[in-house]
């Protein structure tokens, strides 16, 4: 540890601005590095889907190149603001977002830095709270280039840092197999339900809502300044959010915050047992997963406990969420952000009968098997990736260099 030199970030990097468009200036042009590409990657999409009419002004001055870093200066709380991606190649013609700043390492830069290596440990929790120590809170979490500049690091020599970071991406790699992989089960089950009950679907088939075949419950969330009943540590009960929803894929194995037991019990929040289907309706509204194990929920979340007389499978209804027309409910509008729990019991639904939903469910369950494997895999995975640099960084662990 005692190579190990500490480095604000300005001494390292240069911050530059990104690129502010015209709303009707997106969906054409040249490729563009949008804020989610940021927020939801430790590194740069490899092909990022959005594209802007930017000119060659625009591209020289917000161009991205290998080992950029990209970084959020803006978000709704202090805990997600300042969120990074780093580039790992260069990126032609291309731009990135306003609400985005990037730094880029400076040529006479005391020292060199590894793009894998900065790219895990901009996300250690360890950064993380750094960040918001710097950061400013007024109606939004912001963060400035001179707050970002006097953030302070700890490096190793160059060779530990390509280690440390070969180590990690080798995890990555494994785990980015495994959600592809998913994916692809998750398409091929997909098509399945549309043929049997979209394209063939039976005209005799009964028509109810929702809250006849299933009782439907709504998650719950603490009093948010009282900060005891939050925790991260793994020993508390899962607390699932729409973000956590957005990241996890078909089945829910991972959540980014925790709740005590005392505040499961004091609030009354409803378990949410295991496989069991949850939908986000408020705010990003039509996010579906299945839970794990059991599990909790914030009050943006419904939870459909199957009655046993109704013959659904989770996996059938994990789709029919899916791919339901929300816009049908509440409202004459063309966007629907969110609907309430009423709006929910209500939806309604075409019931196949028995026979046709346990064929189904026959069919398909091997593939909803694998993916419930792959996420528990996924989990263990990412928890490993996110435990070894923290404990490299305290010297726990250490990389043997002899191998180099």
């Amino acid at each position: 540890m005692s190579e190990w030199k500490e480095y604000a970030l300005g001494e390292l990097y240069k911050v530059s601005s990104g690129l502010s468009k015209a709303a009707d200036q997106f969906g054409f042009g040249y490729t563009f590095i949008s804020f989610k590409d940021v927020f939801w990657n430790y590194f740069l999409p490899d092909s990022p889907e959005g594209l802007v009419n930017s000119n060659h002004k625009e591209r020289s001055a917000c161009n991205v190149s290998r080992g950029d870093i990209l970084i959020t200066r803006t978000s709704e709380s202090l805990e997600e603001v300042g969120m990074t991606s780093v580039a790992l190649k260069d990126y032609p013609n291309s731009t990135f977002n306003g609400f985005s700043k990037r730094l880029r390492l400076k040529k006479d830069s005391p020292i060199e830095v590894s793009p894998l290596f900065i790219g895990y440990l901009l996300r250690t929790r360890f950064f993380r709270k750094s960040v918001a120590n710097y950061a400013t809170m007024t109606t939004r979490a912001s963060l400035n280039g001179e707050s970002i500049q006097s953030i302070p690091l700890l490096f190793p020599p160059l060779k530990i840092q390509e280690e440390i970071g070969k180590t990690l991406h080798s995890l990555d790699k494994k785990i980015n197999l495994l959600r592809q992989q998913n994916q692809d089960l998750e398409e091929l089950a997909q098509t399945l339900f549309k043929r049997w009950f979209v394209e063939e679907s039976d005209p005799t088939w009964d028509c109810v809502v929702i809250s006849d075949v299933t009782n439907v419950f709504i998650g719950r969330t603490p009093p948010r300044k009282e900060e005891e009943w939050f925790s991260r540590n793994e020993k508390d009960v899962k607390w699932v959010s729409i973000k956590d929803l957005g990241e996890n894929g078909v089945y829910v194995s991972q959540t980014s915050e925790y709740l005590t037991q005392e505040a499961v019990d004091k609030f009354s929040i409803p378990i949410i047992e295991p496989n069991t289907v949850l939908l986000s309706f408020k705010m990003t509204l039509g996010r579906v997963g299945i839970t794990t194990e059991k599990m909790l929920s914030n009050e943006a979340i419904a939870q459909f406990k199957i009655k046993e007389t109704s013959n659904l499978s989770p996996e059938f209804l994990f789709f029919f969420l899916k791919l339901f027309k929300y816009q049908k409910l509440g409202s004459t509008s063309s966007i629907v952000t969110s609907i309430n729990s009423g709006m929910i019991k209500d939806i309604p639904m075409v019931l196949p009968d028995k026979n046709t939903l346990t064929k189904f469910s026959n069919s398909v369950k091997p593939l909803f098997q694998k993916m419930k494997s792959n996420s528990i895999e996924i989990q263990t995975l990412t928890q490993l990736r996110d435990t070894l640099l923290p404990k490299l960084m305290n010297g726990e662990l250490k990389i043997k260099l002899e191998k180099l």
